[in-house]
């Protein structure tokens, strides 16, 4: 039994979308969107001694939006559009705990928002 959720071998991303916007923390994330609420998922990702906030994975897209539990999670976090082009925020390490899915390996530099929303 695997403890971290790892990467298919093959992958075809169905579900979610690049969304590109001017939020203080991320400047792309992929957008998960159901009529005209809207709910942005970022990951963290490391460059020498840097780290950012950018989209996901692709190969995590299709399992987090076919997911049982994906639905009520996006009824209860999912907005529409704000005056400054932004949805609602979650990260990665978030939305899997939220639908009891297998972590992925926490690397040491990772940060961690103590808030719900970002």
């Amino acid at each position: 039994m695997r403890y971290h959720y790892k990467q298919p071998e093959f992958h075809i991303q169905i579900y979610g979308d690049l969304y590109i916007c001017d939020h203080p923390v991320y400047k792309r994330c992929t957008l998960f969107k159901i009529g005209d609420k809207g709910l942005s998922v970022i990951q963290q990702r490391k460059i020498g001694k840097y780290t950012y906030w950018t989209e996901i994975d692709s190969w995590l897209c299709n399992d987090i939006y076919t997911h049982s539990k994906f639905k009520s999670y996006f009824d209860e976090r999912a907005r529409h559009i704000d005056d400054c082009g932004l949805y609602p925020t979650v990260t990665i390490r978030q939305i899997m705990w939220a639908l009891k899915m297998k972590p992925l390996k926490r690397e040491r530099w990772e940060t961690v928002f103590d808030r719900k929303e970002i």
